[in-house]
């Protein structure tokens, strides 16, 4: 594989997310060899099984991504505890109609970013036990859980704390990694 090209994707719609400038901070720390295109979610439509068949083309172009895509990188603040219904929403359309999905043996890798003191971990968890049933390769180390995102952050919404940054490479270097594993 020449390039390992990354759709990458925050499940969070708003602007100034903390999870979608930690995937601008991956486009800074891409390992060479890689790429990175970042999906927004913003106008993917609630799912509606009647549609599967037939899906809007905000659904057609998310799952055109992710097939092309050599990896795929997910950056999810937590809700209550667990993945925000954007977040799972996008996971069911990629994955419809049954015998169609988009996810069957992609290399894919998670972060998140969360003011609070555990980082998105309990999104994570859950987004986790959704990636198994879609039959995904997870990167499973490291583990990146940004805590306290706004000291990590500046005003621009760059990430600006070193441990992190250096947490960020070392994920993007597995996940490419796997990747390279996975097309060979």
């Amino acid at each position: 594989m020449d390039t390992v090209n990354i759709l990458g994707f925050a499940g969070s719609l708003r602007k100034g997310s903390y999870n979608k400038a930690l995937l601008r901070a991956a486009a800074e720390l891409l390992p060479p060899g890689a790429s990175i295109e970042i999906f927004d979610l913003e106008g993917l439509p609630p799912f509606n099984q009647d549609l599967e068949g037939s899906p809007p083309q905000k659904v057609k172009e998310f799952k055109a991504g992710i097939r092309a895509a050599s990896a795929v990188l997910i950056a999810t603040p937590e809700y209550n505890f667990s993945m925000p219904g954007v977040l799972k929403n996008a996971l069911d359309w990629a994955s419809r109609p049954h015998g169609d999905s988009a996810w069957q043996g992609k290399p894919l890798a998670v972060m998140s970013a969360s003011t609070g003191m555990l980082g998105g971990s309990r999104a994570q968890y859950h987004l986790r036990q959704t990636l198994l049933f879609l039959d995904v390769k997870a990167v499973t180390k490291p583990e990146v859980f940004v805590t306290f995102a706004a000291r990590k952050f500046d005003e621009s919404g760059r990430l600006t704390d070193g441990a992190t940054r250096g947490l960020v490479a070392d994920l993007l270097k597995a996940l490419v990694n796997l990747a390279s594993v996975a097309a060979r």
